[in-house]
């Protein structure tokens, strides 16, 4: 993944911001909708490709099509930078495979230690118990 060709495939629009601000909000389209075509990206290999829409279903339209939306600042700029940050952050978290996890088994020694401090709670709980005379 090369982070200035992806950069170079996202295609930005300014919106208005919705929310509190007025009429500073009314008049000016600050913020930022930032959009993905994960399908025909150039950057990206196939392998990568799947494993992201396998991962970002959920952020997918049915065209395969990432949109996100920054409206954080009253700055357009500001909102774009944070707009690209966000999207690389996704990117960089989704496509890092998780290790695969090894199973071990418990030591020798820590299964003995195991059965001994067992033997010694067994012992101490049926001191506790009164004697049965026959």
């Amino acid at each position: 993944m090369h982070r200035e060709n992806i950069i170079k495939e996202l295609s930005f629009k300014a919106i208005r911001s919705s929310g509190a601000g007025g009429q500073h909000v009314n008049k000016t389209s600050s913020k930022i909708e930032l959009t993905f075509d994960l399908q025909n990206s150039l950057s990206l290999t196939e392998s990568e490709k799947i494993l992201l829409k396998d991962k970002l279903s959920s952020k997918l339209t049915k065209e395969n099509v990432l949109i996100l939306f920054c409206e954080e600042t009253r700055s357009q700029h500001k909102n774009k930078e944070l707009a690209i940050k966000r999207f690389l952050s996704l990117l960089k978290t989704n496509l890092t495979r998780k290790k695969k996890r090894k199973p071990t088994k418990p030591s020798r020694a820590s299964l003995k230690r195991k059965a001994e401090s067992k033997q010694r709670n067994s012992l101490k709980k049926a001191l506790r118990k009164k004697l049965k005379l026959a």
